[in-house]
């Protein structure tokens, strides 16, 4: 899976596929390549590593041609290696990038070699493409050999694909894993994200699931899964071709921490006053859904599950509703209760994550009142799939490591919380005070943020360390969890999370001198029961971090660092203490030489399960 980048025009193309990869290098980096048809020959070039590789390969061996496809690879089949990596050909006669799992890819294998075909990876994408060779050979027809492949395969798959013998066309089709395509003046492209297209075009088409196109220079003809050929809808994206550049920033992360404030403005813009919440920002018809809500269940993964953890405290607590948080890649696969008038709410960065996407499709056949979706990009697939939908407005996030996406997401859970509460029992007095509150988050976030110097001082101690625990109560708990998950994608130091209270049935027993415990301690009515917990661990030779405002009655001494944080609203706690706990990240991951925006054996978007 990862990145795919793919043009058909008249002038040469390589450099405008390298451009793409580069801009969707975040998604996946372990090999790159790229393949052109230049006077009917299909020339290949194919790196290990990044993309500035498959760069300097290209200016040793510059493929000219019109019509190509590229792509970024993060392994799922083989290791990262020159032969794994995309394009992969068949019979040098046509060229195939793919994102997605084939699972059915052994089958097909032992059947194609058993034809004569010979494979030099370990890849499914080898499979899918001797697969179309086969059917193209059958009817020397590369749309309809495609349509025949996606007939043949199980699995997910978004796929672009160009023919030696028909040097004027490319064909896509997307199942299970995104695809654009992108209209110009004489030329079209297609890529697995629209960031990669913005510096060529504004005007985008989203395909559906089971969509099949062919593009040629001046026309796009899609068909859909039935073979019907149908019109989709041309989308102008307002975006800046700027948008992946790291400024003054040393890396993306950084540069996507300190954009929080705005990007909690952007979300706040126009859906919120001092008298509440707006009408109509969760899409028509949304108001009348409200009354029938009687359950809430949240369906995510990774940082976005964490915000929804954070979520169920507000809903039940302000909102008067029950709430459920589910793992995606779990919920999919066990049986569950369908409450009366449950809302079904998704929550991803990029709308495409594969197991959140599965979960949406399973909740609409098992009868939920209604769906909706806090998401970062229009014209994803959960916001087109979902009943309702509410976008974050957090900006392109390159970072793997989620930040801005994640505050946004809880400043996006919030707006619903007050728009349920407004109708189950919200006081008017506590509507004032969280809207009150949020208007002046971006502040409280702005001051958080000039803790920055303290924390990478501090963060020379965790140089040598290698486990470390975090605790919070309530609903720090949740970003106890989030500080631990970000401190070991981005810095590789073991990190786990805990409900302070839980330290005592078990995990204290891990604590020593070498482990660093970092707490979250805002001022408020489980305070006392955290002082008894920090307690328990000074007691254990541990060496405290505690996060913490100036009324919370924590010292420093040779046992405990304390980190004053803003003091701040109960309800928007949880957003405020987040920011300490990235710059901690962000610092050892620094200090300890890690590749911070693009940590070891991740990926941006996760669109395979």
């Amino acid at each position: 899976m990862c990145g795919i980048v793919g043009a058909v025009a008249q002038r040469d193309v390589a450099e405008i596929l390298l451009e793409g990869l580069r801009r969707l290098e975040y998604r996946g980096y372990d090999s790159a390549g790229l393949a052109v048809i230049n006077n009917s020959e299909l020339q290949r070039l194919r790196r290990v590593g990044k993309v500035k590789n498959l760069s300097d390969g290209l200016d040793e061996q510059f493929l000219a041609g019109g019509t190509g496809v590229a792509h970024t690879r993060w392994a799922t089949h083989g290791e990262p290696s020159e032969r794994n990596a995309h394009p992969h050909m068949s019979n040098d006669r046509i060229a195939v990038v793919h994102n997605g799992i084939i699972e059915n890819f052994r089958e097909l294998k032992a059947e194609l070699a058993s034809e004569g075909y010979s494979f030099v990876s370990e890849t499914d994408t080898e499979v899918l493409t001797h697969l179309i060779h086969k059917f193209l050979s059958e009817s020397d027809n590369l749309f309809a050999a495609v349509q025949k492949a996606a007939q043949t395969v199980t699995g997910a798959y978004g796929t672009a694909i160009i023919d030696q013998q028909n040097p004027d066309e490319m064909v896509v089709a997307r199942s299970g894993s995104p695809l654009v395509i992108g209209l110009g003046i004489g030329e079209n492209f297609v890529a697995s994200d629209q960031l990669a297209l913005l510096p060529v075009t504004s005007r985008f088409i989203y395909l559906e699931e089971g969509d099949v196109a062919r593009i040629t220079r001046k026309s796009v003809e899609i068909f859909d899964k039935n073979g019907e050929q149908v019109e989709r809808k041309v989308n102008l994206v307002d975006a800046k071709a700027d948008s992946a550049d790291k400024g003054e920033y040393r890396h993306y992360m950084m540069k996507e921490i300190y954009e929080q404030p705005t990007c909690v403005r952007q979300t706040l813009e126009g859906r919120l006053s001092a008298a509440g919440v707006e009408a109509g920002i969760f899409g028509n018809g949304f108001e009348e859904v409200i009354p029938k809500i009687k359950h809430v269940t949240i369906v995510a993964c990774g940082t976005s599950y964490h915000a929804g953890m954070v979520a169920k405290y507000w809903f039940e607590q302000y909102a008067n509703v029950s709430c459920s948080v589910e793992i995606a890649s779990e919920f999919r696969y066990r049986k569950f209760y369908v409450h009366e008038g449950s809302l079904f709410v998704s929550i991803s960065q990029s709308g495409e994550t594969a197991d959140t996407l599965a979960a949406l499709r399973l909740a609409q056949e098992q009868g939920y009142l209604s769906s909706l979706t806090i998401c970062n990009v229009q014209g994803s697939s959960l916001v087109r799939e979902s009943d309702f939908n509410f976008m974050t407005r957090a900006g392109t996030e390159i970072g793997v490591a989620s930040t801005k996406a994640f505050t946004t997401q809880l400043v996006s859970l919030l707006i619903l919380v007050l728009a349920l509460g407004k109708q189950k029992g919200l006081t008017a007095e506590n509507e004032k005070e969280i809207c009150g509150a949020l208007m002046q988050l971006p502040g409280k976030i702005e001051q958080a943020l000039l803790a920055n110097k303290e924390i990478e001082d501090l963060a020379e101690e965790f140089a040598d360390k290698h486990h470390a625990l975090f605790l919070g109560r309530g609903d720090q708990y949740p970003i106890a969890m989030e500080g631990a998950l970000k401190l070991k994608e981005i810095s590789y130091i073991h990190a786990e999370a805990y409900a302070a209270g839980e330290l005592k049935h078990g995990p204290i027993a891990l604590i020593d001198a070498e482990m660093p415990v970092i707490v979250v301690a805002p001022n408020n009515e489980l305070l006392e029961k955290l002082h008894s917990n920090v307690e328990e661990v000074r007691a254990r030779g541990s060496i405290l971090y505690v996060f913490a405002d100036n009324d919370a009655k924590f010292q420093s001494d040779e046992t405990q660092r304390v980190i004053n944080v803003v003091p701040t609203e109960d309800i928007i706690a949880p957003i405020v203490y987040t920011i300490p706990l990235q710059l901690l990240s962000y610092h050892v991951a620094v200090i300890k030489g890690t590749d911070v925006d693009q940590p070891r054996n991740l990926a941006k978007s996760v669109t395979v399960e």
